[in-house]
């Protein structure tokens, strides 16, 4: 009899669809552990909305995306209303509430030997169903916003936090929370991201997506695609410079649309334009300069791949400390005037002194995938 599956050890990650940023790490780690730790790990991925009722989905996930992208003023606001603590609760009982039963049924069936909560509305729910069921199921919060992060994730403050900077694992202490509690690693990427892209590498993915130049600008925002992506493209499109650019749209089809229009109208023959892409890894690997928003898995996935991006919009308060990291450490630029964009690349582009002492700068951080310790203290403690 084959014993190995019977020595397995089963996590439930448990994460929402409110933006990339949470299901990522959790969909990587999930990969990494399937792909190494196979006869010690089962990891079985759970979307806390999973038989939640269509409009709460909506107002969560559809609301989400469509304030950060239509309504980014609202999202702010609502942002710092949630600063204040009862707000907070109120927000996480009335979210709870909706995901606990299934949850409830999700945990007794599958009986996991740990919980991994990548979204802070599921910490309430998973709380007080093992509470309620009497379980002894250890559980520990991977605080997906590395340098600044809602206050929603710190309403319960006997969690056990992983979280990607010392600067946050401050700002935690500060606020109550026991450092015993807390582990700090490198920020989870796919694992394809611990390793340098060669040249080679980098000359084969030109080829496969039909690039001929020397120099790549990408304009990349997250699903939805970046901000004011079309004002931004018009704008680049006035410089007579010798580069390619390839456009992320997303899911955005009004961008895609709009995009594709103006190429083929204007007889564009040096821009690529894409939609919903499962070859980000590579679009990165062969740009040079990356204009984008500061998520924190793009924002991760462009330092660690070298590249200079110029940040032209970000969320208060959320992706602010990954702006404020980004300047203060003369990593990447932040400018917010799209008419400013072109003068940027141009420079860029054409003084090699500034694009390598970026390329420096950065290097000189030794930026680090933490997929494999992360895995590995999951597994251990």
């Amino acid at each position: 009899m084959d014993t190995t599956l019977n020595n397995k050890r089963k996590f439930l990650f448990i994460y929402l669809k409110t933006g990339g940023g949470h299901l990522a790490p959790a969909r990587s780690l999930s990969k990494y552990l399937e792909k190494h730790k196979r006869e010690e790990a089962e990891v079985i991925l759970v979307d806390g909305f999973e038989k939640t009722k269509r409009y709460t989905r909506f107002i969560v996930e559809d609301g989400y995306r469509i304030l950060q992208s239509k309504f980014k003023w609202l999202y702010e606001l609502i942002y710092a209303l949630h600063k204040v603590r009862i707000i907070s609760e109120i927000s996480s009982y009335l979210v709870s509430i909706h995901m606990e039963k299934y949850l409830s049924e999700i945990i007794q069936k599958e009986k996991p030997e740990k919980i991994v909560l990548f979204h802070f509305f599921a910490i309430k729910p998973v709380y007080k169903i093992i509470k309620e069921l009497n379980l002894n199921i250890p559980v520990i919060t991977i605080v997906t916003d590395p340098y600044i992060a809602p206050p929603l994730w710190f309403l319960n403050k006997n969690q056990k936090f992983i979280l990607f900077s010392e600067e946050l694992k401050d700002h935690c202490i500060k606020k109550g929370i026991d450092s015993k509690n807390i582990k700090v690693f490198d920020f989870v990427l796919d694992e394809k991201y611990s390793k340098v892209t060669t040249q080679d590498e980098i000359l084969f993915y030109k080829q496969k997506f039909g690039f001929q130049k020397e120099k790549v600008l990408l304009i990349l925002g997250g699903g939805d695609g970046i901000p004011n992506g079309i004002q931004i493209l018009k704008s680049i499109l006035k410089l007579n410079s010798d580069f390619e650019i390839a456009v992320v749209c997303g899911k955005n089809k009004e961008f895609y649309e709009q995009a594709n229009k103006i190429i083929i109208d204007d007889k564009y023959d040096n821009v690529k334009i894409y939609g919903f892409v499962d070859f980000i890894y590579e679009l990165i690997s062969i740009s040079d300069v990356v204009i984008s928003k500061c998520g924190a898995s793009t924002f991760m996935e462009l330092l660690i791949s070298g590249k200079i991006q110029i940040v032209n919009s970000f969320l208060w308060e959320q992706e602010k400390g990954n702006v404020d990291f980004l300047i203060r450490n003369n990593l990447g630029i932040y400018e917010k005037r799209i008419g400013k964009l072109p003068g940027i690349i141009n420079q860029l582009f054409t003084d090699h002194k500034i694009l390598q002492q970026y390329k420096k700068n950065i290097a000189s951080f030794n930026f680090e995938n933490g997929i494999a310790k992360v895995a590995s203290f999951l597994l251990d403690h």
